[in-house]
């Protein structure tokens, strides 16, 4: 064969790639409003950047006459490129070429990139649509997805891992999202559950959909599965790129510094007014949050579970930092166990990764009742104090308003190693409120007992325990707080000490690794 030959041979078979499954199949991923894989991965990377390995890798089975099924790229596509300019790696499963079923081929090119990744410290992103194990393969289908499973836990803290759901993701294949650091999923066009409908209605009578048992806004509001609930798959990819600008490669690097062009002596002058008169009154936290972070920019995670706690990131002085906060406005802040899980996971994210973290405090406890406490709030609860405990990146908290209790503790106190803890003249830090204070301190009990009108009294108590001890200036006078500053100074004091820390360096004892509560 003739050299001009040899590159023409070349280049057919790099178009035959790219068919994919064929423009019929193509056409039909269109017409269920979901991009194909390879245009997944040209909107992922910049423009021309993308490089793909294992092109030509082909299936070995003979299972039920396989050796005469062609699946182009073995059904995945791999490679590296550049996302926001900096090296990353990804894998593509494409639904056009056998429904994107796994099997042994097509696991070890997932794996190959992720060795890749590991070796040159970069962020992987898997981007899912596929049907499952490729069942003509058998049990080297499921090896497949036990060593994928294997090398997401050996990168787990070492490089970001980030995973969308962009179709069918069943069985087997959830679990190697469910390890990934950040899980994305596309409203109404990717499910995820671990036993479909049909197996469900077969095994226990119960009947349900798709969508009400792994659709995008299940798993982000009741499961807690996934991070992010996207329109579209462009809205999805754009939202990964985001995601990226916030993280570093790997976890001996710090996130990339954006100028973001905001003064960080700006004072924050609308929240010397914002918190209400009545502590029994809610407001947003979020607004706090936005008025405080560079631009205003907020990037949430886990928006729509646990709303009762709010956790992402934003940057202070063009540095990426990791938000944590109680919001009064669903269940006045309080923690239970959603929120315990949703907090400490995004605390060790972020401490992985090098990530500052910054708590802003307004909790006036653990949720009460029944179905909490047989559900396991104390050990969802021992998550959370574990978690800051263990962090070792530069930790500020600003207390807001109520701080009571063993919430108080746990939520980014000094006692569990925050490095500078601000409380506003509003903050309330006591082991409880005032009412309940009045109700179990022996003395008030009998001054109120003793009075014509108890209620006057009752009143009376309250409002003398609010002053002496729903106050910032007891935990101040201790040293438990650094500073009570003024709200609108807010910015430029967390600004000051997230430059002084930026060198911290704490190591922790030697050890295998913690046992974390789980």
């Amino acid at each position: 064969m003739k050299v001009v030959e040899k590159i023409d041979l070349l280049k057919a078979k790099r178009e035959q790639v790219l068919k994919m499954g064929g423009d019929a199949r193509v056409e039909k991923q269109h017409a269920k409003n979901k991009l194909s894989a390879r245009e997944r991965i040209n909107l992922l990377f910049d423009e021309d950047s993308f490089h793909e390995i294992d092109a030509f890798a082909k299936h070995r089975s003979t299972n039920f006459g396989m050796e005469h099924v062609e699946i182009e790229s073995d059904g995945v596509i791999v490679g590296y490129g550049l996302v926001n300019g900096r090296s990353v790696f990804a894998f593509s499963q494409d639904f056009t070429s056998r429904g994107g079923s796994l099997g042994q081929i097509h696991a070890a090119k997932i794996c190959k990139v992720m060795d890749l990744a590991m070796k040159a410290g970069a962020p992987i992103v898997g981007l899912n649509d596929s049907g499952g194990a490729r069942v003509e393969e058998g049990v080297d289908a499921l090896k497949g997805y036990g060593d994928i499973f294997f090398k997401n836990s050996r990168a787990s803290g070492v490089i970001p891992q980030i995973s969308a759901i962009m179709g069918p993701c069943a069985g087997g294949a959830v679990y190697s999202p469910a390890i990934t650091d950040f899980v994305f999923m596309v409203k109404k066009t990717s499910h995820m559950f671990i036993t479909s409908p049909y197996v469900i209605k077969t095994v226990t009578g119960e009947e349900t959909t798709f969508e009400e048992l792994g659709g995008a806004m299940v798993h982000n509001s009741k499961s807690g599965n996934s991070h992010f609930a996207c329109e579209s798959d462009e809205d999805c990819i754009e939202q990964i790129r985001d995601l990226i600008d916030y993280l570093p490669n790997n976890n001996m690097e710090t996130a990339p510094t954006l100028e973001m062009g905001d003064d960080p002596k700006r004072s924050c002058d609308m929240l010397d007014t914002f918190i209400p008169d009545d502590s029994k009154m809610s407001y947003d936290m979020k607004e706090v949050i936005e008025e405080v972070l560079d631009g205003g920019d907020f990037y949430e995670v886990h928006e729509h579970f646990a709303e009762n706690a709010i956790v992402g990131f934003g940057r202070l002085n063009n540095r990426s930092v990791g938000i944590i906060a109680n919001q009064p406005m669903f269940l006045a802040g309080c923690l239970n166990i959603d929120a315990s899980d949703k907090i400490s996971r995004f605390i060790r994210t972020c401490d992985a990764f090098n990530i500052p973290l910054i708590t802003f405090v307004d909790v006036p406890g653990y949720l009460p009742g029944v179905e909490q406490e047989l559900n396991g709030i104390i050990r969802h609860g021992a998550k959370l104090l574990y978690s800051y405990s263990e962090a070792t990146v530069p930790k500020f908290t600003v207390v807001c308003r109520k701080d009571y209790g063993g919430a108080y503790v746990a939520m980014s106190s000094s006692h569990l190693g925050a490095d500078m803890v601000f409380a506003w003249p509003t903050s309330e830090i006591a082991v409880m409120g005032a009412k309940g204070a009045v109700e179990v301190i022996s003395t008030y009990r009998k001054d109120i007992s003793q009075a014509e009108d108890k209620a006057a009294k009752t009143q009376e108590k309250i409002e003398e325990y609010e002053k002496a001890f729903s106050v910032p200036y007891l935990a101040a006078e201790r040293g438990y707080i650094d500073e009570v500053i003024l709200p609108s100074e807010t910015r430029e004091r967390l600004i000051m000490a997230l430059e002084t820390m930026s060198s911290k360096s704490e190591i922790l004892p030697p050890k295998k690794h913690g046992n974390i509560p789980l």
